[in-house]
């Protein structure tokens, strides 16, 4: 598969993919972006919010996004104010699955974390939740939009299998990982919407295939920090790249190589959910905005030839929020 994405996928982003702003904003709205909520966290820990006498359960989802999904947050200030607290819910359960793997020590711990989950989200649906933050905004939400019970269990499932520290096998493996997560979420994020249509849920598991590929490449120095390597085994092997290059932050052709092909089959799949952009409903075009930090992150690594390890990918982008608000004013994805 990587050969013949390096041939075709890559070609549009190599010769320079347009800016995001073709038209003049209107006025205002770099002082309302400038009031956006910045990255920082407050004097507070969002683990204090589920005690007595503090934030509610809707700040806490906020603030914990806050903090681990920054780009997931400012994405979902922007969205209709009806759906803003029912997202925030989803996110932050997503949050707190994916947190499960890098904050145990044991696999057994980590197993019993999910189980709490399962039985979370099987009570949920019993309209029992249990006394915590996260658990009594995703009962909200799904009493709210009648969420599918399905897509959430795909996500815990899917995170439950990603317990094992196995590098991924193939690029299909890693596609499937993502769409069972980030494209999950996505389904969910439009039922939330009120958004029913087969082309939006085209565009959605493509760009959740991106962004799980884009989250396992930006991972990459990180995890090398901790002795591990998730990269597809077979792109690696086509280019004869070993893991402990990985792990030696080697930066030589064949590593590179490796990264374009990956970084080409995210950019791919964009390509894919946009050629559906004339047939989605434009109220679903909130739901995608992501897109604008992939897109910058594929923009990044293109600048500096594909070298994962290189200090500028690890910088946030200041003008993100600017730039998610540009995007959802032009409603476009």
């Amino acid at each position: 598969m990587a050969a013949s994405v390096k041939g075709s996928a890559w070609g549009p982003l190599r010769l320079g993919i347009p800016g995001l702003c073709c038209r003049r904003p209107p006025l205002g709205l770099y002082a309302r972006v400038r009031r956006l909520p910045g990255p920082e966290v407050s004097g507070r820990s969002v683990a204090a919010a589920s005690g007595p006498g503090t934030w509610g359960t809707d700040q806490y989802c906020l603030e914990l996004l806050r903090k681990r999904d920054y780009e997931g947050y400012l994405c979902s200030l922007l969205l209709p104010a009806e759906s803003r607290s029912s997202v925030f819910a989803l996110r932050a359960f997503n949050v707190e699955l994916a947190q499960v793997k890098d904050s145990v020590s044991e696999k057994t711990i980590g197993l019993m974390r999910i189980q709490f989950w399962k039985k979370t989200v099987e009570d949920i649906y019993c309209d029992k939740p249990p006394h915590q933050p996260v658990a009594i905004e995703l009962w909200k939400a799904v009493k709210r939009h009648n969420l599918t019970k399905r897509w959430l269990m795909k996500i815990i499932d899917e995170r439950e299998k990603n317990l094992d520290d196995k590098a991924y096998r193939n690029i299909k493996e890693l596609e499937n990982y993502a769409e069972n997560t980030q494209s999950s979420l996505l389904y969910l994020t439009l039922e939330i919407l009120g958004i029913k249509d087969v082309h939006a849920d085209h565009a959605a598991s493509h760009i959740g295939k991106a962004q799980g590929i884009v989250t396992c490449l930006r991972a990459t120095p990180y995890h090398g920090s901790r002795r591990k390597v998730f990269l597809p085994m077979d792109i690696c092997m086509l280019h004869g790249v070993s893991q402990e290059d990985i792990l030696r932050r080697n930066r030589d052709k064949n590593v590179r190589d490796v990264i374009y092909d990956i970084a080409s089959q995210a950019h791919l799949h964009l390509k894919h959910a946009r050629s559906f952009h004339k047939s989605v409903p434009v109220k679903a075009f909130p739901a995608f905005l992501q897109t604008v930090s992939l897109e910058d992150f594929l923009k990044k690594i293109r600048r500096v030839d594909f070298d994962i390890f290189h200090p500028s990918l690890q910088q946030k982008n200041t003008l993100l929020p600017l730039y998610l608000y540009i995007q959802s004013w032009r409603k476009i994805y």
